[in-house]
């Protein structure tokens, strides 16, 4: 039993590690004046994303029917009262500014025990993204891969908060800007969509 539980703490830590790890040191300069990126750049060795989960509505939705594109993903649960609904409103402001682009937002559950359909469209509807965002759903089992590709930590209850990570995709399906919750702005996400659709 104490080989399980030490297996399974070093598993999370380095998990956490892992998410850390992606974020790498931002400039200092305005992203704006420089051509830099607002949020943290990616480790360019990460692979193009792979994933295939289904929606609130039950339709599927790839990793690869997201490229020729930047999309937009974020992890969030649907019963998350602060940095969820943050990210949801600062990312939907980024995508009124980048309305004639129409960029794919996905919205990735961190919670699947409680991130049911009726839930999700809850969410999106509350938070004007219904038509403009999906929401990801699955069996644990179906989301850990996504989770460790984007190394983020699930919802793991009230005292274990998921890594609240956005993450801009090029259109290769390359993780290349992410942000935090306490990084992350409107004006930031759009200026790094637009970015990438330059680059």
């Amino acid at each position: 039993m104490n080989r399980v539980r030490l297996a399974l703490a070093t598993a999370g830590a380095c998990l956490l590690a892992a998410g850390i790890g992606l974020y790498a040191a931002r400039g200092g300069d305005s992203p704006s004046a420089t051509g830099q990126f607002a949020g943290a750049t990616r480790p360019p060795a990460i692979p193009p994303t792979r994933f295939a989960l289904r929606d609130q509505d039950g339709r599927a939705v790839t990793a690869a029917a997201l490229r020729g594109r930047p999309a937009i993903v974020s992890f969030l649960y649907t019963t998350c009262r602060d940095t969820c609904p943050l990210i949801a409103d600062q990312v939907r402001g980024a995508l009124d500014q980048l309305d004639r682009d129409r960029v794919p937002y996905v919205a990735v559950s961190v919670d699947p025990a409680n991130d049911t359909p009726a839930r999700a469209k809850s969410f999106l509807l509350k938070h004007g993204l219904t038509g403009r965002a999906r929401f990801l759903l699955g069996s644990r089992t179906q989301l850990e891969p996504v989770w460790r590709q984007f190394g983020v930590q699930p919802q793991l209850g009230p005292n274990r908060d998921h890594t609240p990570s956005t993450v801009l995709l090029d259109e290769r399906g390359v993780q290349r800007v992410g942000f935090m919750a306490d990084q992350i702005t409107p004006e930031g996400v759009a200026h790094d969509v637009r970015a990438l659709n330059n680059d």
